[in-house]
């Protein structure tokens, strides 16, 4: 959400059980699917899988920014829409969705903002960084 607590963010991928297919007339019943497991946190990163990065290929052009939102009639665009919804204190909304005022509070360290153009919601993790841990 704010610019300063989007730096080192980490994003946890846990694979779900298999499902149980149907299984066809005559044939042997399938082994029941194995019971979702409960990891804490600090197991759970230990599984995520370590490797090398590379920013080959990499331009920030590829990757698509903002679309035009919910209601797109409204001219908010997502960024706008987010900020809208994460507000403590509502932002005015003038023509073309252009915000101003508001309040917003950092879930990690409580910092208050008052300028939705100090705010960076677009990347939990940067583009570049996403890109290198594909």
């Amino acid at each position: 959400m704010i610019k300063n607590l989007v730096r080192g963010a980490t994003t946890l991928c846990l694979a779900l059980s298999p499902l149980a297919l149907p299984t066809a007339a005559g044939a042997a019943p399938a082994a029941p699917a194995a019971a979702a497991q409960v990891l804490n946190l600090a197991d759970a990163v230990g599984l995520v899988p370590v490797a090398d990065e590379s920013r080959t290929g990499y331009t920030r052009d590829k990757c698509k920014h903002w679309n035009a939102g919910l209601d797109p009639a409204d001219g908010c665009n997502t960024r706008a829409e987010v900020l809208q919804a994460e507000a403590v204190e509502s932002p005015a909304v003038a023509a073309g969705c252009k915000l101003s005022g508001g309040l917003w509070v950092s879930y990690y360290d409580e910092q208050e903002v008052n300028d939705p153009g100090r705010l960076d919601i677009d990347h939990m993790v940067t583009l570049a960084e996403a890109w290198d841990s594909k």
